[in-house]
């Protein structure tokens, strides 16, 4: 039986662009079989509903703002597809994404049994040399942006087995430092367990680094 492939795509404050994160998750190549919208809790993304109300997406607007690990483990808990990706809705994808990473899972699940599909990054928005400025080792301009190698690498967009996530228990909160790295911290735990992950080497996901960008690293 053919991986079912699920994305969820959070926001805080970006209502203003998550329209575009939307569509470009509707114009994948390869269907995502279920799609997610969270706000939480900002209250500006009620627009959203009625524009996209027979599009399939499952919508949940919260009254209160749960925060970064206790909003991704809650929406971890309701996914029921194979697979699953978060994004931020202040980003998008390139429309052969999905078909990119099936793809290579299913080259490699025979064999290896992947449980992360990992991918490189295209930056861009208008802080995007700020990025490079950090981690330009591993970045090279194209199209206007910056490629970003993350091959060996961790973000917060992997395409991870749901199940096996759950079980390591999903995000954690940071107690020794304010970085909001909890993406790293679930890659490690993925790893120290023992499980593959692949890598596609293709900019797949566009980031969107600006001025409202409510991580910052």
């Amino acid at each position: 039986m053919k991986a079912t492939h699920g994305i969820v795509i959070a926001s805080y404050r970006y209502g203003h662009l998550a329209a575009h994160a939307i569509e470009s998750i509707l114009a994948q190549t390869k269907p995502f079989d279920k799609i997610w919208f969270v706000d939480d809790g900002a209250g500006d993304c009620q627009h959203l509903i009625p524009l996209y109300a027979d599009r399939g997406i499952q919508f949940v607007l919260r009254d209160t703002n749960l925060g970064i690990v206790d909003n991704f483990n809650d929406m971890l808990g309701r996914v029921d597809t194979d697979f699953v990706m978060f994004m931020g809705a202040d980003n998008w994808l390139r429309p052969d994404t999905l078909y990119q990473l099936n793809d290579a899972l299913e080259e490699y699940q025979s064999s290896l049994n992947p449980k992360i599909i990992m991918y490189d990054i295209m930056v861009t928005g208008e802080l995007k040399n700020q990025l490079y400025q950090t981690y330009h080792a591993s970045m090279w301009a194209s199209q206007g942006g910056f490629i970003w190698n993350r091959n060996g690498f961790h973000h917060g967009s992997m395409l991870y087995h749901a199940e096996t996530a759950r079980q390591l228990g999903g995000y954690a909160h940071n107690r020794t430092s304010s970085r909001t790295d909890e993406d790293l911290n679930l890659w490690d735990k993925f790893k120290n367990n023992g499980h593959l992950s692949l890598h596609v080497p293709l900019p797949l996901l566009y980031y969107r680094r600006h001025r409202e960008n409510f991580n910052k690293f």
